[in-house]
């Protein structure tokens, strides 16, 4: 069975500031485990599950561990002018998860029920004024499966401002924007952290990848390519979903 994840509130799913959830006991999750990245190769050194790494994290603590190699993910939306809208901000990402193995689409057009999960390996694209309160503030939210932790499906509500001429926005950030909340969706938490070793993980603190110069997309805020290649995952990022798929076999998720 499905379940949305703690911080999915019903206060949440009706656009107002949610409080951050307790985190899972220990004995909730597996031992996690942090992999380095090799700097010749790009491939992760280290044995799973492993929840975190140079440049990513996964949202374990939302009990969200794994992709599964075999479910059939899509992406649907509410309307036919919503996947006009959207398919073509999206399709190079999606490109780019296929390669590695993951099983994703574009799907049709459903209504989503934001007091229930989605079906099955649905991620529920939509708009929504001010998703999280907030002018500008966009949400992409995953759901767990409760027999084996993967991904189940998810939620992104795009901000409906962006498009209206009340917030500003400029195309490069948009385009990021727009796949970063689809990352959330799929299972990877903001990658920010101390680089500075101040006690404080702040806003755009995040390692850049020395191959690209740029920080992760799912660094909070405005990360990934500032150039053409925005709306692009980058190196780090990538490696954060074939951590997603490499914890599947290891915790026996078919």
């Amino acid at each position: 069975m499905p379940t949305l994840p703690a911080h999915l509130s019903a206060a949440h799913t009706r656009g107002l500031p949610a409080t951050s959830p307790a985190a899972p006991t220990a004995e909730a999750v597996p031992a996690p485990r942090t992999a380095t990245t090799d700097t010749a190769t790009g491939g992760l050194t280290s044995k799973g599950p492993i929840f975190a790494g140079t440049g990513w994290r996964i949202t374990a603590q939302f009990r969200t561990y794994c992709l599964s190699p075999t479910q059939q993910y899509v992406i649907t939306f509410p309307t036919q002018a919503l996947k006009d809208r959207y398919v073509p901000y999206l399709t190079t990402a999606v490109n780019q998860l296929t390669a590695l193995g993951l099983n994703l689409s574009f799907g049709g057009i459903e209504t989503p029920d934001y007091n229930t999960v989605p079906p099955r390996g649905h991620i529920q694209y939509a708009e929504a004024y001010r998703p999280l309160g907030t002018a500008g503030y966009s949400q992409g939210l995953p759901c767990y499966n409760t027999a084996d932790n993967s991904v189940w499906g998810g939620y992104v509500r795009i901000d409906s401002e962006y498009w209206d001429g009340t917030w500003s926005i400029s195309p490069v950030v948009l385009k990021n924007a727009l796949v970063h909340e689809l990352g959330h969706a799929l299972g990877l938490d903001h990658c920010n952290s101390d680089l500075n070793s101040d006690g404080t993980i702040a806003s755009y603190e995040a390692v850049k990848d020395p191959s690209t110069g740029c920080t992760p997309i799912m660094t909070s805020p405005n990360g990934g390519y500032q150039d053409s290649r925005a709306g692009q995952f980058t190196p780090y990022d990538l490696n954060g979903f074939k951590q997603l798929l490499a914890n599947a076999p290891i915790l026996g998720v078919a």
